[in-house]
């Protein structure tokens, strides 16, 4: 086996993850790490409880090299908020194996999905890049935050998982945008202002701040995003277009087309402040973030993160 990167390693495992495949994918880990016993120096694998369980798991890691996220993005993101409580010089790296509905990061590092096997064959051949992290109203960020109505379709997503549905990635988030959109009439007028600029008043209906391209199982939102750049990238709407245009946007965005419309505008960034008339629909990694006013910065490397070689 080539070297492996992973040095002494804690596998923080959601085991509800994508119905019960979390635990399977828990297990292999196990028997994956005992069986090859060079992919790492020591390895301990942890079932999370509950919800924010693993954000204090993660937060008491800092002997250990590499930190492992399995599950879907939500333990991913609760294990990057734990993370980042360490300081940096003794913060672990972060690896992921996926085992989600969305698997958005997964997208962004090229880590194979739904694959427990797969993903720890990747791990153990790995190399390790810095990655920025996103920082809204003291939570980070390692994929997505999003306000106005692609914030009420992801919470929409998020809360039909949690209540069992069938559906995931993709499909799910179709779904839910369909019925919400057609329902769409006016934005959340927001005052906005990028890296100390003079403010843009808006009418948001998309407002996405991304670290890597895709949310919602795979829309390329923000297709030039990279994860290792240290800025995040923006979309935005500028104008109110009506429903069928509106809809049809959400199709080109699938394959991030819809950055030639007119309705909207990206950029990178390092700074945003945000002051809406009234709190607004918001999701930070998929999880409810509650506020009028936020403000939103950018953390350059600082998480090591293993990439597939």
């Amino acid at each position: 086996m080539p070297h492996s990167p992973l040095g002494k390693t804690l596998v923080i495992a959601n085991p509800a993850a994508h119905s019960g495949a979390g635990e399977k994918g828990a297990r292999f880990a196990e028997e994956f790490l005992r069986s090859f016993s060079s992919a790492t120096n020591g390895f301990e694998v942890v079932r999370t409880a509950g919800p924010e369980d693993a954000v204090g798991i993660a937060a008491g890691a800092a002997g250990y090299d590499t930190v492992v996220a399995l599950g879907g993005d939500g333990v991913i993101h609760e294990v990057v908020n734990g993370l980042a409580e360490i300081g940096r010089a003794q913060r672990p790296q972060l690896g992921v194996v996926p085992m989600g509905s969305g698997n958005d990061f997964a997208r962004t590092l090229g880590m194979k999905r739904n694959d427990a096997e797969g993903a720890l064959a990747q791990l153990v051949r790995g190399q390790v890049r810095g990655c920025e992290l996103g920082l809204v109203n003291g939570v980070r960020f390692m994929q997505t935050l999003s306000f106005g109505l692609d914030a009420a379709i992801a919470l929409d997503t998020t809360d039909k998982r949690a209540a069992g549905t069938k559906q995931e990635g993709e499909e799910l988030f179709v779904r839910s945008a369909l019925r919400i959109l057609a329902g769409a009439r006016e934005g959340f007028p927001v005052r906005a202002s990028f890296d100390g600029e003079e403010p843009l008043d808006l009418a948001t209906i998309i407002f996405a701040v991304q670290v890597g391209a895709t949310y919602g199982g795979g829309f390329r939102i923000c297709p030039s995003a990279d994860p290792t750049d240290g800025e995040l990238d923006v979309c935005y709407n500028v104008s109110l277009p009506p429903t069928p245009a509106l809809l049809g946007l959400l199709g080109l965005a699938r394959f991030g087309k819809h950055t030639a419309s007119g309705v909207v505008r990206t950029r990178r960034t390092s700074h945003i402040e945000l002051r809406f008339e009234e709190e607004p629909p918001c999701q930070v990694d998929g999880e409810k973030l509650c506020a009028r006013d936020f403000v939103v910065d950018v953390e350059p490397g600082a998480l090591d993160v293993v990439f597939p070689a």
